[in-house]
């Protein structure tokens, strides 16, 4: 059918439009609201009857899945996939925070990569805490400072972050999810820095390694620095001469650098996988995942008897790394990520199973696949 408005008539449609959408986000808002009293109400009425109430919690990670899962499947266009679900995603976020504003601690400071995955997954709604270790959001979510935390685990280009896997070993903390960014590098300087007045390159060591080739043959006899984070480098970049900084588009926006040499990452598909972790078990969204830590006895087999029992029962692992055992010289823990929840049939059998043949295991926690 031929579209015969003209441009007044399109902007009335529009503003017409902008008028529904906005009422009907109101709308939505004051479900949440809703919401909200009633899991109050609920609460209150426990506590009267003298039973043992937990916390209240408002944000469910696995309905959130559900939503956006049902907006992909019915978008239709123009707008593509992720346009649609970060407005979603914003909206939720937005009507979260009438409930109650999620407190998420992350790996600071500000500007880093993990900053941007932990927006990219709670909205801009949610409070962002930046702490200067992966030790620190740990046990900010542990003590209840902090709702969530959201913490690097694995690069495409670089392998797992052991630091992550280390901190599981003895926290009680669950997986609540995960996020995925795509990660572009980019060397920043402060404004009117002159190429040749440049002495140091910052970054953090992941960041310098994840761009090592393209610093060895544009920047071979410049100085590289290992810092903190690529927040921390572009904060120096920003105030100390001759230093530049390895970091992404919220740094530079955040310090107010510009851009010497756009995207330096040696490999394009550059993407770095975040988990939010929590205190709450997440029930099943449909499209799960599911972490543990196991350790079995030193003897021939040992690793095949462990992965034997997915294989018979049709789970696909997604991940399998190994990390020194803290309590035993030379030997190791698993940690193994598989499709399907805790709760599937099947997955319990497994679990089942590998409890009798293992001398350690600690499920981490299903929690919804990252959807984009």
């Amino acid at each position: 059918m031929t579209d015969t408005r003209d441009l007044d008539q399109v902007r009335a449609d529009i503003d017409a439009i902008d008028q529904d959408i906005q009422a009907l986000i109101n709308r939505r808002a004051q479900c949440a609201q809703r919401v909200a009293e009633i899991k109050m109400s609920e609460a209150a009425a426990a506590h009267e009857r003298g039973e043992a109430q937990a916390e209240v919690v408002y944000y469910r990670p696995e309905r959130e899945a559900q939503v956006l899962e049902r907006i992909l499947k019915r978008n239709a266009g123009p707008l593509d996939a992720p346009s649609v679900v970060h407005i979603f995603r914003e909206i939720m976020s937005a009507c979260l925070a009438l409930e109650k504003p999620l407190q998420v601690a992350y790996l600071g400071p500000q500007g880093t990569f993990t900053q941007g995955a932990t927006i990219k997954h709670f909205g801009h709604a949610g409070v962002c805490v930046p702490q200067t270790t992966i030790d620190a959001v740990f046990s900010q979510v542990e003590s209840g400072e902090c709702n969530y935390g959201v913490v690097p685990v694995e690069n495409s280009t670089e392998g797992m972050v052991s630091h992550t896997l280390d901190n599981f070993m003895d926290s009680s903390l669950k997986i609540s999810g995960e996020v995925e960014m795509r990660i572009g590098h980019h060397l920043l300087v402060a404004p009117n820095t002159l190429e040749g007045s440049i002495t140091r390159i910052c970054a953090h060591q992941q960041a310098l390694a994840q761009c090592r080739h393209w610093l060895d043959k544009y920047w071979p006899h410049v100085e590289r620095e290992a810092v903190s984070s690529n927040g921390e480098a572009a904060r120096m970049a920003s105030e100390c001469q001759g230093v530049a900084a390895v970091a992404g588009d919220m740094a530079a926006e955040l310090y107010q650098l510009d851009k010497l040499a756009p995207h330096i990452e040696d490999y394009t598909n550059n993407t770095t996988r975040f988990l939010i972790i929590g205190r709450e078990d997440v029930p099943p969204s449909g499209r799960d995942k599911t972490s543990i830590i196991v350790s079995s006895r030193n003897k021939p087999g040992a690793l095949f008897t462990l992965l034997e029992p997915f294989r018979r029962g049709g789970v696909n692992l997604t991940r399998i790394d190994t990390r020194p055992s803290r309590t035993e010289k030379w030997a190791y823990v698993f940690f193994i990520e598989f499709e399907g929840h805790l709760q599937d049939e099947k997955v319990a059998a497994i679990i089942a199973e590998l409890e009798e043949q293992s001398i350690l295991l600690k499920p981490l926690g299903s929690y919804p696949q990252a959807l984009l």
